[in-house]
């Protein structure tokens, strides 16, 4: 389940990139300066594709986070990342640029949350059954010292 959840967040992940940065491509080519007067710089569009493709990976680790710990992981996770949406969009407007770049910004958050929420809620289970983990237990814990009886090795219960 862990291994689903890890390729399908990185396929939206790309996804997600890539659609934000031929969006704001299309923004530049339409008049939309994306220029930011705190930092005094325009916004490059790698630094579209960099963004979205960090925060879409920070997306992925709630989501293994819940898919772990959560009796409903896919519930708490749109929850989660919707909020978390909605306060991604009081930077650009708080950053003082014009009316056009704020509302692409906007638009570009809405868009990247529309490729990547829906596809790793997806990919989480709506409750999680009793008893089954979503990845081995082995992968959380080390055992250290000798096999016991029965656990594979010889038929004495030594390490083979």
């Amino acid at each position: 389940m862990i291994r689903r959840l890890a390729v399908t967040g990185a396929a939206a992940a790309v996804a997600a990139a890539v659609v934000t940065t031929l969006a704001a491509a299309l923004a530049r080519a339409a008049g939309v300066d994306f220029d930011v007067p705190d930092g005094g710089e325009s916004i490059p569009l790698p630094g579209f594709a960099v963004v979205t493709g960090f925060f879409s990976v920070l997306g992925i680790v709630i989501a293994g986070a819940l898919l772990r710990w959560s009796a409903r992981p896919a519930r708490r996770f749109v929850a989660t990342t919707v909020s978390l949406t909605a306060v991604s969009l009081v930077p650009p407007v708080l950053s003082g640029a014009d009316a056009a770049t704020v509302v692409t910004l906007i638009g570009l958050h809405l868009v990247a949350a529309a490729v990547v929420i829906p596809a790793l809620a997806r990919s989480l289970p709506q409750a999680r059954v009793a008893g089954v983990r979503p990845w081995p237990s082995s992968m959380f814990s080390a055992r250290i010292g000798p096999a016991r009886s029965g656990e594979g090795g010889s038929k004495d219960g030594r390490a083979a």
